[in-house]
């Protein structure tokens, strides 16, 4: 497999659009789920200095922690609860720009500041799980990080049976 190019010195969305063919590239080949997270999380703390990215999968009423980059997480979170939880039920894209102001806010470490939950969907549209990424800053996410993330975790939908 050829090296990926991480842009290390270069504003977000220089960085986002390195990233993005990169990804696509290492789902495009991929048929194991876990393997395609794994790599979709390493890219992404590489090419960002976040505090946590990873995932978690919907099992039942509750998301399961999946592959992560970072220190140690909750292992489950039920529906509805918590950013990525609120991010499932409302099957859309979630930036919080302070945690501790998020109603219901699950502190899976206390050094997180912001957050960024992004659900992830099979092919009939059902979200099956959640890319999730903490930042140790405030207000480390706007919209650019929300419509490249979406574009990045898109082609999973592959590796989900609907």
């Amino acid at each position: 497999m050829a090296e990926h190019l991480i842009v290390e010195n270069g504003g977000k969305e220089e960085k986002y659009q390195a990233l993005l063919p990169q990804a696509h590239a290492l789902v495009a080949g991929e048929t194991d789920l876990v393997a395609a997270l794994a790599n979709l999380s390493a890219a992404l703390a590489m090419t960002f200095d976040w505090l946590w990215t990873g995932f978690y999968l919907v099992k039942g009423e509750q998301l399961v922690l999946g592959p992560f980059q970072g220190p140690i997480a909750c292992t489950r979170i039920p529906h509805g609860r918590g950013v990525c939880g609120s991010a499932w039920a409302q099957n859309r894209t979630l930036l919080v720009d302070d945690v501790d102001a998020f109603p219901g806010h699950i502190a899976c470490s206390s050094s997180a500041r912001s957050e960024v939950v992004v659900p992830i969907r099979d092919a009939a549209g059902k979200v099956v799980a959640v890319l999730d990424i903490d930042s140790d800053q405030l207000s480390s996410f706007d919209q650019t990080d929300a419509d490249y993330l979406e574009r990045i975790v898109a082609p999973l939908a592959a590796l989900f049976p609907a």
